[in-house]
């Protein structure tokens, strides 16, 4: 449930993009698969579910899933979509377009997740690499563009949160397909408002 509050600067919304014909089972990457029906579904049905919810801007990840999911908010906010390289999927290189099986058997794949925020994935970037890029662009946006709501990837979205809050790994945080999870920007911290709510 979005409760209604006064504008404030400092209020990031990070919201997933919806469900795709991949989700779950294979590694999409920075590949352009589209959402699929239940995916339209639940970018359709964000936007009225979303009304209470203050937002000044809203930004999103170049990849064709994530602009779907930010369409029809803007639309009915009235809003452009300022389209922002650094919310992009994470670099997975070699592992990008694999199934989630083959991948359980890769000893670099199981590396990867062990070691997300100092190992490369290889041909691609580090885990810290992709969540400084978004974070940078994030703790930029003036204080007229917020609060923000920015629609990008399950995984930029656990790594901002873990490394805001200090935790060690991302895989005890929830992200579902279309789910909302807000930050506040408090001087040089960070308050966790919401995480993986789902709203339609």
């Amino acid at each position: 449930m979005i409760v209604s509050v006064a504008i404030m600067p400092g209020i990031l919304h990070l919201l997933r993009h919806g469900t795709h014909a991949e989700v779950g089972k294979r590694l999409s990457g920075r590949s352009e698969i589209a959402l699929d029906e239940r995916g339209r579904a639940e970018a359709a049905a964000l936007a009225p579910a979303l009304d209470s919810l203050p937002i000044a801007s809203i930004h999103s990840s170049p990849r064709r899933r994530a602009l779907e999911t930010a369409a029809p908010l803007a639309e009915r906010r009235g809003f452009p979509v300022h389209i922002a390289p650094a919310l992009d999927e994470i670099d997975f290189g070699i592992f990008a377009g694999r199934d989630f099986v083959e991948l359980d058997a890769d000893s670099d794949w199981m590396r990867w997740n062990a070691e997300r925020p100092r190992f490369r994935c290889p041909g691609g970037e580090t885990m810290a690499e992709a969540v400084e890029r978004a974070w940078s662009y994030l703790s930029a946006l003036p204080a007229e563009a917020m609060p923000a709501l920015c629609v990008t990837h399950c995984d930029v979205i656990r790594g901002i949160v873990a490394a805001r809050l200090g935790l060690d790994g991302i895989f005890a945080l929830g992200c579902d397909p279309a789910s909302l999870t807000s930050l506040a920007i408090e001087g040089d911290g960070v308050r966790l408002l919401t995480l993986n709510a789902r709203l339609p």
